[in-house]
């Protein structure tokens, strides 16, 4: 009975938060098997053939995109959700080149989950959702941008403020009363 199941790979490695992602989905009659390092997700990819799979775009420290090629490589047809607590535009795009079906931020819930990966719709074909989002598409705004920009640049340099603002051409000061701000939506 289990090989008619789906089965989904959760690559994760905030323990609970896989938990609780787990018992969420194995409610909707999947098969579900977890991760917490790229190690542990390399061997199971060799053993399982999986017909999705959620990633965590930081994994120990390593790059969820990394397993993300590695998985599309050996797994083709598996399609794979990119999930983070630290969304830029240059992550999404890049999990989007490299095979992702779809990017959702931290928190998501199993339904978001279920919705990002078109499992209720199974047999619709992969652009629905993608298509969808094209015709209610509103571009950012230049705020919105702005703090993505920093967001981004603030990660590559390990959170470091002097050394972000120091690549940003900014005062630092100026650089923290940004970052002191809310996120800007759009």
């Amino acid at each position: 009975m289990k090989s008619q199941q789906t089965s989904i790979l959760l690559v994760d490695d905030d323990a609970t938060f896989l938990a609780i992602l787990e018992q969420s989905l194995e409610k909707t009659n999947r098969h579900i098997i977890t991760a917490q390092t790229p190690e542990d997700a390399t061997q199971l990819m060799a053993s399982h053939a999986f017909d999705y799979a959620v990633l965590d775009l930081n994994i120990n420290g390593e790059s969820g995109l990394n397993l993300l090629s590695e998985l599309v490589d050996q797994r083709p047809h598996c399609k794979v959700l990119i999930l983070t607590g630290y969304a830029s535009v240059a992550t999404a795009v890049e999990a989007m080149r490299l095979g992702a079906l779809n990017y959702l931020c931290k928190p998501a819930s199993a339904a978001d989950i279920c919705q990002a990966l078109q499992l209720d719709n199974a047999s619709t074909e992969p652009t629905s959702i993608t298509t969808q989002q094209t015709v209610n598409f509103e571009p950012m705004s230049v705020k919105r941008i702005e703090w993505e920009h920093i967001q981004k640049v603030l990660i590559e340099h390990n959170g470091n403020i002097s050394a972000t603002a120091e690549a940003l051409n900014m005062h630092r000061r100026t650089l923290q009363r940004k970052l002191q701000k809310r996120p800007v939506h759009k």
